[in-house]
């Protein structure tokens, strides 16, 4: 079978009460992931039962596997507003293997208007009676699209808007604490239900950010021709949080759970709706239940550096200035491990496509009139921001493709001219030796001379970039170690690399060159140069392995893969701030001032001397217990030939790595794109009513919004997984048909056991896929 990995980045957008809709179609992701999961399981571990379409997705990967193995991960999330909390729900129970089945309730009851009023200005029974004529306007107007005929679901709306629009004016209805708590509950009834196994492999980063919006902004100093300086307040923040794999405890970690409620109550708090977001609040929630949060300090500087007073900083919904945050999800793609070959996919949840129908063009003869005062201001204000379409994060995305293209197309071309150069450099037979750590060593050495040589002019310009790069990632980590500011770190590292003369990369060309401080300097850090190299040579494993036919050919093959990655695990880990010691956190404090110093002893603690020499053993190892000689050419000559390949290579890169060597393709979820059910209704939400809030006023919108979102969402992740089979091997129709409806019959047949408000529709989708009637609630008896 051929191996892949279809690696889902998922970006969700915001949508007010739509969030219970992206609730079940999030709630689908996650037991995808889980059915992958439990097929990468060592022989005899414990999991807890699969149940409805856990099953099924299991069933999908079966029906894939006569031609490829598919293992399907979610390592990057990005959510703004309802879909920031969304995202930040997923990517907690992708980390820890945490359950999402308790977070049902937290939508269907925690969700509702009632609960969300802020306590002291909600109205009794005979506010504001004067207001009632208004409220009866709203209703008129926020009911128009109803086609319900419900009375008991128009009464419940009719009077949980009327107690919304009576209570306290001209602040926020909607109590800040109040939803700070029910997060923070939330993600601790995650914590407490079933587990499983985290949903990654163990060396596979997660990456999670949400936007917010800062209000009074943060200042940030711009530099021009003239004047020198100005100063700015930039108010777009991305909170982000990275779960880099087990760490020292062999546990993951995504963050805790104080931070990840703080940032879904700040990613959410809609204007005019709740109050802002601080971060007192999330400390009384955090009080109040006698917890702890011991990395408050360290997680306030890094969201909030150079704030002097983090307390004071104030924080609005994200989906006002980034409602689509696919920039920081794209901007994680430059360090993604490649365990096998990648179908890379941006999947982007959007609840309600298209907000406002079609432009007046092609709209409806009133739609030509010019628009009113509070129109035009309410839809310059929030609409148009919030509905801006995709095409510049399309046109990076497609950038990012065509990239992967030309890398490709320049290492195809290469490779029969550096197999040349390395029989040149060394002799032609050394393909026929056996490889010996020093050999290795010594080999390494002097093809790494001759490409340097033969890249002549070129050579400068990659050197220089090098020398770049690294000193950008010394200055990450050293800021991140001694929790110093980066521009200090960045200016003192330059002054020491210009006085020592380290950016000549001339040197490394003269007779003594290997000698030369250039050359030290490469060797002491260039730790991601060795990661790339390894990389590549991963992925010439995984084009072999495409073709490898023999069952000892593959086995091979995959030993040398998962060897591989042990190698590289070491040089990962030295990215962490944790993995140094106390004396290098001492040094980097003070590396702005002391530069040398610092350096010094990030050198001792990197220790890649030793490092390269422990690689070098495991790799000799790994050479000699690949099937066929064939295999140990290919994969010799793609580490020695690295150093070629990274001169021409680099520069297109831009001075960034790129792990995964594969194209991006996009995907988008939502209800203008399940259609299977569409003759049963869906199309609709009822949460898209009353700007978007309907789905506060009425317990069975939110079912009704969160089983299409289920249902949905399962639909186009069938049509996403399947899609990964090369075009010669698609699924019959009839299959594909026969697991859609297996998934939805699964779905209605466990929620409508506890969906108690929308008998109607759960009666007609059981008919239709052929169900027993007769299945008592979940809590008869």
């Amino acid at each position: 079978m051929r191996e892949k990995e279809l690696r889902l980045a998922l970006v969700c957008y915001g949508g007010v009460s739509l969030a219970i809709y992206m609730h079940g179609t999030t709630k689908e992701v996650w037991k995808l992931a889980r059915a992958s999961m439990r097929r990468h399981q060592p022989p005899g571990a414990v999991l807890p039962p699969a149940s409805d379409t856990e099953i099924v997705y299991g069933a999908l990967l079966d029906a894939l596997a006569p031609r490829l193995d598919l293992r399907v991960l979610v390592d990057i999330v990005a959510g703004a507003s309802a879909g920031g909390i969304n995202g930040i729900l997923l990517a907690q129970a992708i980390s820890q293997g945490s359950d999402m089945e308790p977070l049902r309730e937290l939508w269907l009851e925690g969700a509702d208007s009632d609960r969300l009023l802020e306590p002291e200005g909600a109205a009794e029974r005979f506010s504001k009676l004067w207001a009632t004529p208004l409220v009866r306007w709203a209703e008129r107007r926020g009911l128009a699209m109803e086609d319900a005929a419900d009375p008991a679901t128009r009464g419940e709306v009719a009077r949980k808007l009327s107690r919304l629009m009576r209570s306290r004016w001209f602040t926020p209805p909607f109590s800040g604490s109040g939803f700070s708590g029910v997060l923070y509950d939330a993600l601790k009834a995650m914590e407490s239900g079933e587990h499983t196994p985290p949903l990654l492999p163990p060396l596979q980063p997660l990456d999670l950010f949400v936007t917010v919006t800062d209000y009074h902004g943060a200042a940030e100093t711009l530099r021009l021709h003239s004047p020198p300086e100005i100063t700015e307040n930039e108010h777009r923040l991305v909170i982000g949080f990275n779960d880099a794999g087990p760490g020292a405890d062999g546990t993951r970690h995504l963050g805790d759970i104080a931070e990840l409620a703080f940032a879904a109550r700040a990613t959410a708090s809609f204007p005019g709706a709740f109050p802002p977001a601080r971060i007192g609040e999330i400390d009384a929630v955090v009080a109040d239940r006698s917890a702890a949060w011991p990395g408050r300090a360290a997680f306030l500087r890094r969201i909030f550096p150079g704030r002097t007073k983090p307390e004071a900083v104030t924080l609005i919904d994200g989906a006002v200035l980034n409602s689509r945050p696919f920039g920081p999800a794209i901007e994680a793609l430059s360090q993604r491990p490649s365990h096998r070959e990648v179908d890379r996919r941006f999947v982007y949840v959007d609840p309600k496509p298209g907000m406002h129908g079609q432009a007046p063009d092609n709209g409806p003869r009133d739609s030509m009139l010019l628009p009113g005062f509070f129109s035009t201001v309410l839809r310059s204000l929030a609409d148009i921001p919030r509905q801006q379409p995709i095409n510049d994060n399309l046109a990076a995305i497609e950038a990012l493709s065509a990239r992967v293209r030309r890398l490709r197309h320049v290492v195809d071309g290469m490779t029969p001219a550096v197999d040349a150069a390395i029989e040149n450099a060394i002799g032609f037979r050394v393909f026929m030796f056996t490889p010996t750590p020093e050999r290795l060593a010594d080999w390494r050495s002097r093809t790494q001379a001759v490409a340097a040589r033969e890249a002549g002019f070129a050579y400068a310009a990659y050197g220089q970039l090098k020398i770049a790069q690294i000193v950008e990632s010394l200055s990450e980590r050293l800021a991140a170690v001694g929790g110093a500011s980066i521009d200090s770190v960045r200016a003192g590292l330059w002054r020491h690399v210009h006085a020592r003369g380290l950016d000549r990369a001339a040197q490394g060309l003269e007779k003594a060159g290997a000698a030369s401080d250039y050359v030290t300097f490469l060797r002491s850090f260039d730790l991601e140069y060795r990661i790339r190299r390894l990389r590549f040579v991963i992925r010439r494993v995984n084009t072999m392995a495409e073709t490898a036919v023999a069952p000892a050919d593959r086995h091979s093959l995959e030993v040398m893969k998962a060897g591989l990655y042990e190698i590289v695990g070491p040089h990962l880990q030295r990215r962490l701030p944790e993995y140094h010691p106390p004396d290098v956190v001492a040094a980097a404090a003070a590396a702005a001032a002391e530069p040398a110093a610092a350096l010094a002893a990030l050198a001792a603690s990197y220790a890649l001397k030793a490092l390269d020499t422990a690689s070098d053993t495991a790799l000799v190892a790994l050479f000699a217990q690949l099937a066929t000689r064939a295999q140990r050419r290919g994969l010799l000559s793609a580490y020695l030939g690295f150093a070629f390949f990274d001169i021409a290579m680099l520069p297109l890169l831009q001075g960034d790595g790129v792990d995964e060597f594969e194209e991006i393709k996009v995907d988008r979820l939502s209800p203008d794109d399940a259609l299977s059910l569409r003759h049963l209704g869906g199309a609709r939400l009822k949460g898209a009513q009353l700007n978007a809030f309907g789905a506060f006023f009425s317990r069975a919108y939110r079912e009704h919004d969160y089983l299409w979102g289920r249902l949905h969402g399962a639909e186009r992740l069938i049509d996403i997984v399947a899609s990964s089979l090369p075009d010669d091997a698609k699924l019959p129709a009839d299959r594909l048909a026969a697991l859609k409806h297996d998934a939805f019959a699964a779905i209605v047949d466990t929620e409508r056991r506890r969906l108690t408000m929308i008998p109607d529709l759960l009666a007609v989708l059981a008919t239709a896929l052929g169900l027993k009637d007769d299945v008592p609630p979940e809590n008869a008896g």
